[in-house]
């Protein structure tokens, strides 16, 4: 395994002489502000993308437009730390624009808990990434991994570049999904991963989807119920190792969770294992917004039994792209495990296939 750094971007950060501005506002420019207030990083100015300044201000800071930001320091000064996410090909084109014109920065903060992928990090359990890596099944999945730990620690866009798969070569070649018949979807949303599924497996016949936020969960009903094939049975409840209570954020948007923060209400906690009831899937998706550990425990029993392909986020804890694939190992060494990643800054969408 090949990392080409000894260092992380919030050490070089630290000792940077060049005025650093946020690229973005929101939740992601608040966790970033937060990582550079710890460290001691002051940030000089804040900027959205022209045409999208109307006037506001974040942290106390006005907003400018990009054009002003090149303008007031020069565009060979600066550093910039992109501060949202987008998978979005024009927005993308954006971060490339910018990435060209100045010293651009995507800092990887976990969408889940508080553990930065520092380089004390990265050294404090090598030995658990070495594990992983010796036991991904091909080539390109040991070299998206390599690229994905040098983003990590970098935060340069080029590796994420470097990491990036085709969604139809994933669910053909590798997923086989014109094989699947039954499924559960696990993070159902609105049912829009139900349909992406659709498209590439037309045998495709049962799928028991989970969604544990209201609003989504209703739009997730409406378009099961609109369905006369597959099959599709809308489950109100978060996937978890055991029937419990949690307390979940209210958002009503993708990335709500139980481990969120904000407004938030009780809701049914599920095993998968409980609602198949013995039941084979040959294929199940895992996108829990944190709760995949937990959500994997409460599917051992199906996995033991069936061995589905499994498709498994790794991107929404700093833990998971070590801790999740180990889980799985040890729960059932049989599988063979890959790793593809789609077009997304930061370094989200990263899955694990388990086959």
């Amino acid at each position: 395994m090949k990392i080409p750094v000894n260092t992380d971007l919030w050490q070089q950060l630290s000792v940077s002489q060049k005025p650093i501005v946020l690229y973005g506002m929101g939740n992601g420019a608040d966790k970033i502000l937060a990582v550079c207030d710890r460290y001691g990083i002051p940030i000089s100015d804040v900027f959205a993308s022209d045409g999208f300044v109307r006037g506001h201000s974040f942290h106390g800071m006005p907003v400018l437009s990009y054009s002003a930001v090149k303008e007031k320091y020069g565009a060979e000064h600066l550093t910039v730390l992109l501060s949202f996410a987008s998978a979005r090909p024009e927005v993308l084109a954006l971060f490339d624009l910018v990435d060209s014109e100045c010293e651009l920065y995507a800092p990887d903060v976990p969408v889940c808990g508080d553990t930065l992928f520092t380089y004390a990090f990265f050294e404090s359990h090598r030995a658990e990434l070495e594990a992983v890596y010796d036991l991904l099944a091909d080539e390109e999945s040991r070299r998206i991994y390599e690229n994905v730990l040098a983003y990590k620690l970098t935060g340069k866009l080029c590796y994420l570049r470097q990491a990036e798969s085709d969604k139809d070569t994933v669910y053909g070649s590798l997923l086989q999904a014109a094989d699947i018949r039954t499924a559960a979807d696990l993070g159902a949303y609105n049912g829009d991963t139900v349909r992406e599924l659709m498209a590439y497996a037309p045998e495709l016949r049962t799928v028991w989807a989970m969604e544990p936020d209201r609003r989504n969960f209703r739009k997730l009903s409406d378009f099961a119920g609109a369905l006369t094939s597959p099959a599709v049975h809308a489950c109100h409840a978060a996937a978890w190792s055991q029937e419990t209570t949690l307390t979940f954020a209210d958002s009503g948007n993708r990335n709500a969770g139980a481990f969120a923060k904000g407004k938030t209400v009780e809701v049914c906690a599920r095993p998968l294992d409980a609602i198949l009831d013995g039941q084979a899937v040959d294929y199940i998706k895992y996108d829990v917004e944190g709760a995949e550990k937990e959500a994997l425990l409460g599917s051992r029993q199906t996995i033991l039994t069936h061995h589905p392909k499994l498709l498994v986020s790794l991107y929404h804890r700093t833990e998971d792209l070590f801790a999740l694939p180990l889980q799985i190992h040890a729960m059932n060494p049989d599988y063979r495990l890959y790793l593809r990643r789609y077009p997304y800054v930061p370094a989200w969408d990263l899955n694990l296939i388990c086959m």
